[in-house]
């Protein structure tokens, strides 16, 4: 991912001012008519236009200092599919103290009817409002009268208080676009740090001088007033496994550095590491919970004491915090209230949970510390300098003898040291209350671990019955056991099985080690099922490939700008044993395989056998990497067709003489 930063401070220089903004409602011929194979020629829908810019103003009814937000596009729709483009979705940002206010909305449809260009109003009652979390609110609507070949078009405002992020800009979104142009007016008492993300290149950016742009305590300020501009974008195509979108699309993305005062007094933002790990440790709602070991001091003889050993103490502690503080589904980095209401309560958010177990491990004389992060889906961290708000999770740290273990106790099922898949997000910054904080790898230290083993006989009439035993471990086991937890008993678990796959018959069933998390989860099925008509006839074909077949490629695309993130390693082995009924010969079978990938970062290896009227068949499918780079994209996605082709082939048998 190229990321090109850009210090924006005051400029002098004066170019040729782009298009900028476009009349609302000005349809042409041209744009009805846009052929999408000058961009596309699979888009459902076409951006054909859109224009943005932000501002710095001065409120004159509050004297608040706020970023003035307008944007404006105009999009073509080809077919149904594309009506999606007309729900509209708009993030707004809000606290106890201060929100972002939408307003000044124009929303229209046309259609081409009878040689004339008809206008569809949207009504301002199709409007709703939706709080989404405690700092976000959605404002939502849904433009009218879509049929294939509209045109729609809407623009609005948006008033803000978040001078710090100024107002990104995304080039790229699921659909392409024709013309993307972004207008900014910094005034140059500020100034920002300016990031390009993404693959795509600007078609081009100016700069000139916008005279008196601001007036700041009765002093006249001159502003840079910068036009990024982008053509011809390409959509972003979300495919699995990936982190956040914002990671990868081409957007302008803004943090303040500085403010200088006209008196020349400078208030720096960019802060170094050094000055956030002060903030931090003696933060009320992050260090100072950190320390609070008293909560602690007469509970913890009771907690550890059937632990021979530290990590034997670690692992109790961590079990009794899991159990202790239910997770309100609240991610953060700092306490909702303090560790102490949270434990009394018995509920709490991710930090208030985790800020507990580490305020006990260190009552334990345990090497206890915090990790901030970034989850998966809120994307990259800044590692040039520190900006807190890119950070939105915290975990523990253990340190015993020359080992670390990463703990998150906001999930019970997590066995010790294994942190859900959303954490596992580049690297996380450790916060020490002695000592400088440092980077540390985020990986999974546990694969997707599954093994499947059949040992069953064919009858007669066609049914297979046998004994399925599936063991699970890594993540592989965590996500079973969060399925089974779903249901009100192992019972309804297995019946909900039942119900999901027709052809099969659980006759009876033994499940092991769901609590046990620590131990691999055992599954044990005895079953029934239909694999062919008969064996009547003198010859038929039969499927060896029935469990876990691969039937759809998770790759389809012809490039991929970004990387395929697994999360982590994955190791799936089958291993299956056929007892026939009666003496046969094999005209046909499929053909033993064994593919790599390169830089040893996967292998597909099937064996199949049929000796002494016994069908045995052993795959194995590994992925050795958690992440795959995009010039690997295209090895997968071969890699994948081919295990694809090979589990379409079968068996054909015919009868002995």
């Amino acid at each position: 991912m190229k990321i090109l930063l850009l210090p924006v401070a005051l400029c002098l220089l004066t170019l040729t001012s782009f298009a900028q903004n476009f009349t609302f409602g000005q349809i042409t011929y041209d744009e009805m008519d846009f052929d999408r194979k000058k961009i596309d020629s699979t888009a459902n829908a076409v951006v054909l236009k859109e224009f943005g810019t932000t501002s710095i103003q001065k409120d004159d009814n509050t004297g608040q200092v706020e970023l003035i937000f307008e944007y404006h596009t105009k999009i073509k729709i080809y077919n149904k599919k594309g009506f999606s483009a007309a729900n509209i979705v708009i993030p707004m940002y809000k606290d106890e103290n201060r929100e972002e206010l939408f307003s000044d909305l124009k929303a229209s449809t046309f259609n081409y009817i009878d040689g004339n260009f008809v206008e569809t109003v949207m009504d301002r009652k199709a409007i709703f409002l939706e709080n989404r979390s405690k700092y976000t609110r959605l404002t939502k609507f849904t433009l009218p009268n879509l049929k294939e070949g509209s045109v729609i078009e809407y623009s609005y405002r948006l008033k803000s208080p978040r001078l710090f992020n100024f107002k990104t800009w995304e080039f790229q979104s699921d659909l392409p676009k024709v013309y993307s142009e972004y207008l900014v007016y910094i005034p140059g008492i500020y100034n920002y740090n300016v990031s390009l993300r993404g693959y795509q290149k600007l078609t081009d950016q100016k700069v000139e001088l916008s005279k008196d742009c601001l007036r700041f305590n009765g002093v006249n300020i001159d502003c840079s007033k910068i036009t990024y501009l982008m053509k011809d974008i390409p959509a972003f195509v979300e495919e699995e496994n990936m982190t956040a979108p914002s990671n990868f699309k081409s957007a302008i993305y803004f943090e303040l550095s500085d403010f200088t005062s006209p008196n020349g007094a400078k208030t720096s933002y960019t802060k170094t590491w050094k000055d956030v790990d002060y903030e931090l440790t003696t933060d009320k709602s992050f260090g100072a919970q950190m320390k609070r070991k008293d909560l602690y001091k007469d509970l913890m003889a009771t907690i550890i004491k059937d632990a021979p050993d530290d990590l034997q103490k670690a692992n109790a502690i961590y079990a009794y915090i899991k159990k202790q503080i239910k997770w309100n589904n609240y991610y953060g980095v700092f306490t909702e209230d303090n560790i102490k209401k949270s434990l009394e309560t018995r509920s709490g958010s991710v930090a208030d949970i985790n800020l507990n177990l580490i305020a006990a491990l260190s009552a334990a004389n345990l090497d206890a510390e915090a990790v901030i992060l970034s989850t998966r889906e809120n994307g990259s961290i800044n590692k040039l300098y520190p900006v807190i708000s890119d950070f939105n999770y915290v975990v523990a740290k253990v340190n015993i003898g020359d080992k670390s273990y990463l703990l998150d106790a906001s999930e019970p099922l997590l066995p010790f040291g294994l942190l859900p898949l959303r954490c596992i997000n580049d690297q996380g910054r450790v916060i020490n209350l002695k000592k400088a904080s440092y980077w540390i790898d985020l990986k999974a230290s546990q694969k997707n671990t599954t093994s499947y083993i059949l040992q069953g006989k064919l009858n007669p009439d066609g049914k297979l019955t046998g004994l399925l035993t599936t063991y699970s471990q890594g993540y592989a086991a965590y996500n079973k056991r969060k399925d089974i937890k779903k249901y009100g008993s192992i019972d309804e678990y297995v019946e909900k099985i039942d119900e999901r796959l027709p052809r099969i018959k659980i006759k009876h069933f033994e499940i092991n080690n769901v609590d046990s998390i620590e131990n691999t989860l055992t599954e044990k099925f005895e079953v029934e099922f239909n694999m062919i008509d008969g064996t009547a006839n003198k010859q038929f074909y039969l499927s060896p490939f029935f469990i876990n077949t691969i039937t759809k490629n998770p790759f389809n695309l012809n490039e991929r700008t970004y990387p395929v993130d697994l999360g982590a390693a994955t190791d799936e082995r089958i291993s299956i044993q056929i007892t026939m009924p009666y003496q046969y010969e094999v005209l046909e079978k499929p053909k033993d395989m064994a593919m790599g990938l390169p830089d040893s970062g996967g292998r597909y290896l099937l064996n199949t056998s049929f000796e002494n009227n016994i069908l045995t068949l052993t795959q194995a499918l590994q992925l050795n990497h958690a992440i795959y780079e995009p010039d690997q994209y295209l090895y997968l996605k071969e890699f994948y067709s081919k295990i694809i082709q090979t589990q379409k082939s079968e068996y054909l048998f015919k009868k002995a003489n």
